[in-house]
């Protein structure tokens, strides 16, 4: 048995980015056991210490291991604004391409970006259904989507 203590910060800055981390690791690992804790000190935040033991995958399950909303998934009113700005970011480019609009992004997959909102743009690979043709093409622009809802 090992043993893994993650730190998920409240603060905004910090809060999806942590909270990303423990759901890899929870995804990633068979949990034996687990123990928190909320710290308040100059900063609050959840200590969370967790016993486990690896799971082996093959290269394959690996690769097959991305992040996908359910399609009955709640939305907070954040997760709404993003969704419906992208929507229409999604709309303009396929006008713009002449596409239709699943080949620029799935309904699903857009949904799966607000509910995860990655930070970086290396992370939309995290989400089913992102490749690298779709990271290189409109990464900058979803990314830049993010931080202004």
């Amino acid at each position: 048995m090992k043993v893994k203590l993650i730190k998920v910060r409240l603060s905004e800055e910090y809060i999806y980015s942590d909270q990303r981390i423990l759901d890899q690791f929870l995804r990633e690992n068979n949990i034996l056991k687990y123990e928190s804790a909320f710290v308040k000190d100059d900063e609050s935040y959840w200590s969370v210490i967790l016993y486990y033991e690896e799971m082996k995958m093959s290269v394959n399950e690996a690769k097959s291991q991305k992040y996908s909303a359910g399609k009955d998934a709640e939305l907070s009113k954040d997760e709404i604004a993003i969704l419906d700005s992208l929507k229409l970011w999604r709309t303009e480019k396929a006008k713009e391409q002449n596409l239709p609009v699943y080949f620029i992004a799935t309904n699903n997959e857009l949904l799966s970006i607000a509910k995860y909102k990655p930070i970086k743009k290396e992370e939309l690979l995290d989400i089913k259904g992102f490749g690298r043709h779709k990271l290189e093409n409109y990464g900058e622009e979803i990314i830049e989507i993010l931080e202004r809802v």
